[in-house]
């Protein structure tokens, strides 16, 4: 069998360049790697398919073909979409059409193609729909996040709604994300709550039926064990070192800068509880920048603009001492520093205000660091299921909520081994890359049997690119 990954925003190398610094390169290009990495082990001929971009900004993206040390059955395919010049996700719409013949002409030149295609975003969904509809090939949809929620998020109204409009193309997403959902076999959700929360929004009711069991499946992401696990490394211990100079618990924050991370609410936290400023040390992470108080210039002007709010809040509340800032260049530092900061019984903290599923809380858990996170999402069904509680949550728009379950979760004492043992034996249980593999091949396969040609009407995303 060959499935193929169809994922035209960001990319992918070996070396994962510019994951988590830039928003096209977030979690969804972990999940995508990481589910073909697990499928090529277990024999399967795994295409992972994004843009072919000649841009000297981007040099890493030019090639054609690349591929993963190491990881036999797998390859990384990169296709002519719209300009040479790299473009940002809200930007690629025109050009999906042209990009997905080109993958066309590809396979009929190399007289195989894939037997099911997997479309992530609502772009690679679009994508994987025009695929179907010329060479009648079952696909997958796996939203992610979904337009209509975003929509709600940021408030947009019929006063704003042209301006968020130029910028974030939703008319153009929702389209996309309405056919491919519709027409997929089967779409992909990480949680119970995703399938209900985000399919079941009034804006994609005419085009889904979300009680219908047959037209979805959870499978949760995984972990990448080989470097989140529990097992110490001599890199842990110049964080070991660093941490020891604080004499409390670490309260750890990471992920990219975006402001719907919501990080300022737990500064905002630390600036309202003196409990809290005199019982933790809150310790954000921030890659690529060695003393943020002294010099944010490596970071991207939009992220500059984000931590410089915090930066003038942390001095207006005289929280300089509280909030430390921390530099992880590589998802081995991050490792490292979760496993140092549990010889200080310390917590991982994501405060979403709404997290589809969450990796950065699994990533955390696997390598024992206990977990308190936003109740809006994904997290609430990793850290609590049948009433057993695997860590702690919260409501990020409450600081009262906050401030209690973060003192609670500093306070757990003679408990903290439990919690930590907790978090590894859940993810071994519930969340490996290999589980999730397994799990959407063995969908897959039914799929395939059940697999009928339709007719796809993709005219109302057509005219929206008119």
């Amino acid at each position: 069998m060959r499935v193929a990954f169809l994922n035209p925003q960001g990319n992918f190398d070996p070396h994962d360049s510019y994951w988590t610094q830039h928003p096209d390169f977030g979690g969804q290009l972990v999940y995508v790697k990481e589910i073909a990495c697990a499928m090529s082990e277990l024999g399967v001929k795994t295409d992972i398919i994004s843009r072919k971009i000649i841009d000297r900004k981007w040099p890493e993206f030019s090639g054609r073909s690349d591929k993963y040390e190491g990881v036999e059955n797998l390859r990384i395919l990169r296709f002519k979409c719209g300009p040479d010049h790299f473009l940002r996700k809200e930007e690629l719409w025109p050009y999906l059409e042209e990009w997905v013949k080109n993958i066309i002409a590809f396979y009929k030149e190399e007289g195989e193609m894939p037997d099911f295609i997997t479309g992530h975003y609502g772009d690679g969904g679009i994508a994987c729909a025009l695929m179907s509809k010329y060479e009648k090939i079952p696909f997958s949809f796996t939203a992610h996040s979904l337009g209509a929620l975003k929509m709600d998020k940021i408030g947009i109204n019929n006063d704003n709604i042209r301006d968020f409009e130029r910028i974030f193309h939703f008319g153009k997403r929702l389209a996309a994300e309405r056919i491919s959902m519709k027409y997929s076999s089967v779409n992909f959700v990480s949680t119970q709550m995703e399938r209900f929360e985000q399919y079941g929004h009034p804006k994609y009711s005419e085009f889904i039926d979300v009680k219908d069991d047959t037209h979805f499946k959870v499978c949760s992401p995984g972990v990448n064990r080989r470097i989140f696990n529990e097992f110490s490394d001599v890199s842990d211990r110049r964080f070991e070192k660093t941490f020891a100079d604080f004499h409390k618990p670490l309260i750890i924050l990471s992920s990219r800068l975006d402001h719907k991370k919501n990080h300022i609410a737990i500064m905002k936290a630390f600036a309202e509880s003196e409990e809290l400023q005199k019982r933790a040390q809150l310790m954000i992470i921030i890659r690529g920048v060695q003393d943020v108080y002294k010099d944010i210039s490596p970071l991207k002007d939009n992220e500059q603009k984000i931590v410089s709010g915090w930066l003038a809040f942390i001095r207006e509340k005289n929280l300089t001492n509280s909030v430390s800032f921390i530099n992880a260049e590589s998802q081995k530092d991050l490792a490292s520093i979760y496993r140092a900061s549990t010889k200080f019984a310390s917590i991982f903290c994501n405060p979403a205000l709404y997290e589809p599923f969450g990796l950065t809380v699994i990533e955390a858990m696997s390598c024992g660091l206990p977990v308190a996170a936003t109740i809006n999402g994904g997290p609430s069904e990793i850290l609590s299921e049948n009433g057993y509680k695997f860590g702690f949550l919260f409501d990020p728009e409450d600081i009262s909520s906050i401030t209690s379950t973060l003192l609670h979760a500093i306070s757990i004492g003679n408990d903290y081994d439990k919690f930590s043992e907790l978090s590894i034996s859940r993810v071994l249980e519930r969340y490996t890359w290999k589980n999730t593999a397994v799990n959407y091949l063995n969908e897959i396969k039914i799929k395939m049997s059940e697999y009928s040609p339709q007719e796809i009407n993709i005219s109302s995303f057509q005219k929206t690119l008119r």
